[in-house]
């Protein structure tokens, strides 16, 4: 079945909106930065959330709004994965959830691995609960990245006491593969630690890519796991604040459950109605319909960067709407994202941002039209000697 790709708006009016994305620089330049898409919102979340707009529903989070049912419900469907609604609880966002559970598996100054290039809140979240950051960088592999299990098994056997993993992987968009996350999960287990695993790009995960929940990767992954996730990446929700601590053990549920009434009462009322909408199959079509959009601009961006910016190297991702570009050979320093903003009013992520294995490099936001994405490239290209 054909699925017609979802169109963008157009940047005029996005151009009226008051977040981030559209609100940090001058209308002179292009944002394809931070984490937010260019689309319209599903048609469902927008009628539930003008619904509770027009009814006053501006209340405290009830203790359960239905989006437990709702993910189990999505996870079934998407990853063929089956979710006990009885182990999932719900918190503000997807690093508030990963703070918390470090905080409540960890001692201070416990080593906590992460696998640079890495979305950069990870190096804040570790220390904010109380642990220390060890680094253990990806491998880089012809065709892409993968998990260094040797390292993190060296780091373990070190003392490190757990691993934050990012499963699809940011900025790289590596969507790690069952065997990988398998063999993650026999390497922890047999070191006594544990692995927490932002999934909140699962839903946008590319054929012919499989999405393999940590959690379900294994027994072994099912004991040492913790996964946290959102319908915000896919649907565009971050300001609403609503994301799913998930277990699949009774030792992990009870660390969670232990976890204060005030982790749970940070759950924003708006992100539970929209999540709820968005994990509903009413919203598959337009979660279809994105995923062809984005299918042809990860594609359109190979294209654009061999005519207009040669040397840079890209490989396309697995998942979501973030590209990871090596610039180095142009010669344009550790953050080139410095000079495309100045020059060609064009604003990327910082590669650095991500840890030392990021300089040269810069991300690069694709959620948006063919027409910016287009325009953009040209732009970086015309810096190009």
């Amino acid at each position: 079945m054909t699925v017609t790709p979802l169109q963008a708006l157009p940047v005029e009016r996005l151009r009226q909106r008051s977040s981030t994305k559209w609100r940090t620089y001058p209308d002179e330049v292009l944002p394809l930065f931070v984490a937010e898409t260019d689309f319209p919102l599903a048609p469902g979340i927008t009628k539930r959330l003008a619904t509770a707009v027009e009814l006053g529903d501006t209340g405290y989070t009830p203790p359960d709004p239905g989006i437990r049912d709702a993910f189990s419900a999505f996870a079934r469907r998407r990853f063929d994965w089956e979710v006990t609604p009885a182990r999932v609880r719900s918190t503000c966002d997807v690093m508030m959830g990963v703070t918390e559970i470090l905080r409540a598996v960890t001692e201070p100054g416990d080593r906590v691995v992460v696998t640079p290039p890495v979305y950069p809140p990870f190096y804040d979240s570790v220390p904010e609960a109380g642990a220390v950051v060890e680094r253990v960088p990806l491998a880089r592999t012809e065709t892409g990245w993968e998990l260094d299990l040797a390292g993190i098994d060296a780091a373990l056997a070190g003392g490190a006491r757990g691993v934050l993993l990012c499963n699809p992987h940011n900025p790289t968009g590596t969507v790690h593969t069952r065997e990988s996350l398998a063999a993650l999960a026999e390497i922890v287990d047999r070191h006594g630690a544990f692995v927490v695993s932002d999934e909140i790009h699962a839903p946008l995960t590319h054929a012919p890519a499989v999405f393999t929940p940590f959690l379900a990767a294994s027994d072994a992954a099912a004991r040492v796991g913790y996964a946290v996730t959102s319908a915000s990446k896919a649907f565009n929700l971050a300001g609403l604040k609503c994301a799913l601590m998930v277990t699949a053990s009774p030792e992990t549920q009870r660390v969670v459950d232990a976890l204060p009434d005030e982790v749970e009462w940070r759950t924003g009322l708006f992100g539970a109605l929209a999540g709820l909408v968005a994990f509903d199959e009413s919203s598959d079509e337009w979660l279809d319909s994105l995923l062809a959009a984005l299918e042809h601009n990860r594609r359109l961006l190979a294209e654009l960067l061999t005519e207009h910016v040669p040397g840079a190297r890209y490989v396309i991702p697995d998942a979501g709407y973030l590209a990871w570009v090596d610039l180095s050979a142009l010669g344009w320093g550790d953050n080139p994202a410095r000079k495309i903003l100045r020059d060609a009013k064009v604003a990327l992520h910082f590669g650095p941002k991500f840890g030392a294995e990021g300089a040269g490099h810069v991300r690069i936001n694709i959620g948006c039209s063919p027409e910016v994405l287009t325009e953009a490239v040209r732009r970086i290209g015309a810096l190009v000697d």
